[in-house]
């Protein structure tokens, strides 16, 4: 017999943890930091017994060696019914995962649902520098479920330019996204590193944010000892921050459920709407460099859905893992004269656990929405290349219609594309670019280009003179010339 009854999904509980060692054999793997979040979120409801009602328990993959951790959780918590998932690859994943519990949650298919991720690259750093090797054993078997598909992003060509890493990507993203404003070079990264002093001071003030000394405009723009250059136009301070040991769990059930386990409804934050789409997997074939479709269509639906506009929001955390995916979230979404972007303090300064950030700024304005029941609060979620992307209104007050999800993939796959010439050789008038540092300074150069026709093509440079001579020109829109996937202007 169907179900037909539509329940009201909820946050109940909510945790955060991290973990400073000095040395690197005294640490807690990530199960364990996992554990301790679940725990801890169930404290956090107000009844820890919430635990042994669990139905489901939904892991965000990391980068460890389990295969299916929350096999582990369930025999540690002593839930042997409960189902268990896990995701892909993706910082969107914390997010879909949420609004697809809370699809399971409202049609009665899962009544107490468990999420948790962690990361432990700080311990990894650590064992990495002494020569040592972490023995985490992969565990857990084969989970029930598996969120998203394991879908390459990188195209053939770019990985022939040796093109296929977020710190090469985003920062050629900036640079289009500065020609396209039509600013000049220093006047747009004066701007950017404004905004990432405005994510550093709100990582101030988070008790859970892994660099808490807030750092100015100045030091985050300008290269320095501790800010070295990575991918022109980013400095480190520009880039997410993988090398920490945190974790973090979210509890979702129904109203009906927090209800009959005495959760007091001033532990009750509700997803009002959750929305998933995703730009074209590969960047080849993307129309421009500097905006996403995605975020435009299921961003905009997910704040129609839940009967907020932009202007309306009272707390919105934008995904942070560089500035630009900000800034394109940010216009894409009318929220460019909004400040501040983050509720954590962002990727850099609040710390970036790979796939897991999204369940700290959850769980951050999961607190939020406690502490001021009326407001209407915004998270979004990015994972690959600007590529997948999810996205919550959250309140501690009741929707005025039920949680309502939608997928936006039929309205994304609408918009304009881009095709790829393959082995392009010519000359070509260059979309953007971008100059890979290594400990001696400017080591390589990658370009995006247009041919006549429209079609994109990517070239590189391994000539560090013409590296160095990349950084601070004014490129964009001008010839490049191409030969052997070798750039040279």
């Amino acid at each position: 017999m169907t179900n037909t009854q539509n329940y009201t999904p909820i946050l109940v509980g909510v945790a955060q943890n991290e973990q400073r060692i000095t040395d690197w054999q005294d640490h807690k793997e990530p199960l364990d930091l996992m554990f301790d979040a679940l725990q801890a979120a169930a404290q956090d409801c107000g009844n820890p017994k919430i635990l042994d009602a669990a139905t489901a328990i939904r892991v965000v993959k990391g980068r460890w060696p389990y295969t299916n951790p929350a096999a582990v959780l369930r025999d540690r918590l002593g839930v042997p019914g409960a189902e268990t998932a896990i995701s892909q690859y993706g910082g969107n994943y914390v997010q879909t995962v949420v609004n697809q519990s809370a699809v399971d949650i409202a049609s009665g298919k899962q009544h107490v649902v468990l999420i948790t991720g962690a990361e432990c690259g700080y311990t990894q750093a650590k064992a990495q520098k002494a020569g040592a090797k972490l023995r985490w054993e992969a565990l857990g078997g084969e989970p029930d479920r598996v969120y998203g598909e394991d879908i390459p992003m990188s195209h053939p060509e770019e990985l022939k330019c040796q093109i296929g890493a977020p710190i090469q990507l985003y920062p050629m993203f900036e640079n289009a996204l500065s020609h396209a404003m039509g600013e000049t070079h220093d006047a747009h990264m004066k701007s950017v590193a404004e905004l990432w002093a405005s994510f550093s001071a709100v990582a101030a003030n988070n008790p859970h944010a892994w660099m808490r000394k807030p750092a100015s405009a100045d030091e985050i723009r300008n290269a320095s000892a501790t800010n070295r250059p990575v991918s022109y136009p980013y400095p480190k301070f520009m880039n997410s921050n993988n090398s920490v040991d945190q974790g973090a769990a979210l509890i979702m059930c129904s109203t009906e459920t927090a209800k009959s386990m005495g959760i007091p409804e001033d532990r009750w934050v509700y997803l009002h709407a959750g929305t998933d789409a995703h730009d074209t997997y590969y960047v080849s074939n993307r129309d421009n460099l500097h905006s996403s479709p995605a975020i435009r269509h299921a961003g905009n639906r997910c704040l129609e859905l839940a009967g907020v506009s932009a202007s309306e929001l009272d707390h919105v955390d934008l995904y942070s893992c560089f500035p630009v995916a900000v800034q394109v979230a940010a216009r894409e979404l009318g929220l460019t004269h909004r400040s501040p972007l983050t509720v954590t303090g962002g990727l850099t300064f609040a710390g970036g656990p790979l796939n897991n950030y999204v369940m700290h700024s959850i769980a951050t304005m999961a607190e939020l929405s406690r502490a001021e029941p009326a407001s209407r609060n915004l998270v979004t979620a990015n994972g690959g290349f600007l590529t997948k992307h999810a996205f919550g209104v959250y309140s501690a007050t009741p929707p005025e219609q039920p949680f309502r999800h939608e997928d936006l993939q039929d309205a994304v796959d609408a918009e304009p594309t881009r095709e790829l010439h393959e082995g392009f050789a010519g000359t070509a008038t260059t979309e953007s670019f971008t100059v890979m540092y290594d400990g001696e300074g400017p080591a390589s150069g990658h370009v995006a280009a247009l041919t006549d026709d429209g079609k994109r093509v990517w070239a590189s440079t391994a000539d560090r003179d013409q590296a160095a001579a990349m950084v601070g020109a004014d490129l964009i829109d001008t010839p490049v010339r191409i030969a052997d996937r070798v750039a040279s202007f």
